[in-house]
């Protein structure tokens, strides 16, 4: 039997079945291009979760034993800081997967010139304290709408920086990863989306932050499902809508069990770091099994 003549008998099967071709084919093309894989997560914790009475070394030995893979540290500018975080990591058996840089102080939409410079120059040491780190992520937020910065002035600025910024990042091998965070900026997925693509840069990506849209721009499902191949690491953290406070995981008003399965539709296989209060280690380990619960859908 050749393709037209398998085609042929196909389309009568279906025929007779009562189903739409169209339907088959659309179907078909879904899965293709969405395909529902298995997500292996990581689990990480923000550094200053850690207690802060301890030496770094024993931070890091602490996050291991709590049940992390890995830590998210802050941006360091001397490199000989930034190694002996590495290596101090390492000997404890863990990682450090991403640096939180931010880029509050000077953003990249600044309305000067020289402020915007001076962000741009941050976001480059920044990365070269990740790399030093061995980290493979920079978190940024690009920039802050103002009554006095216009968000059309905010976009433009940033990614002009940003563009100005990615050949440094390619080069150390570090992505650049932009958080979604209250700056009234980028306020929906299909908006964040599209900031990315534009960018047309695999060293910049979304650092997306489950927590942070609750309430206030949609569902946190829905933005995975939408950002997909772009999200390069999760934040977790809750929120409760009722009394607007932050929470801590599974006891706000994220809806734990869509994002669990708009992970896995994803694909996402990356870091999951937790971004909340710090606390000892009774609490970072409780952290950490409310986190597998997140990851394995036992919910």
């Amino acid at each position: 039997m050749d393709r037209r003549e398998f085609l042929g008998r196909a389309a009568k099967t279906i025929a007779v079945a009562g189903i739409a071709p169209s339907l088959i084919q659309s179907d078909v093309l879904a899965k293709e291009v969405r395909p529902v894989s298995k997500s292996k997560l990581k689990k990480a914790v923000v550094y200053s979760m850690l207690p802060g009475d301890i030496s770094m070394e024993e931070r890091f030995k602490l996050a291991a034993a709590c049940g992390f893979d890995g830590v998210e540290a802050p941006p360091i500018i001397d490199l000989k800081e930034c190694e002996a975080m590495r290596k101090a990591a390492k000997a404890a058996g863990i990682e450090i997967h991403s640096v939180i840089y931010g880029g509050w102080g000077k953003p990249l939409s600044a309305a000067d010139p020289k402020d915007r410079a001076e962000g741009e120059q941050a976001v480059i040491d920044g990365l070269k304290g990740a790399k030093a780190m061995g980290a493979d992520t920079l978190l940024l937020v690009p920039g802050r709408v103002t009554e006095d910065t216009m968000y059309k002035d905010v976009y433009e600025r940033s990614q002009a920086s940003i563009r100005k910024i990615i050949p440094t990042a390619e080069k150390l091998g570090v992505v650049i990863a932009v958080e979604n965070v209250w700056n009234n900026f980028l306020l929906s997925p299909m908006e964040f989306a599209r900031y990315i693509d534009e960018l047309k840069s695999p060293f910049v990506k979304a650092y997306f932050d489950v927590g942070n849209v609750i309430g206030a721009c949609g569902f946190s499902q829905d933005w995975i499902r939408t950002l997909g191949p772009r999200i390069q690491k999760l934040h977790v953290k809750d929120f409760k809508l009722q009394t607007r406070e932050w929470k801590n995981l599974l006891e706000g008003s994220v809806n734990w069990v869509e994002v669990h399965k708009a992970i896995n539709e994803v694909g996402y296989n990356g870091y999951m770091t937790a971004e909340l209060a710090g606390g000892d280690a009774a609490y970072l380990k409780d952290v950490a099994a409310r986190m597998d619960k997140i990851i394995t859908g036992t919910l």
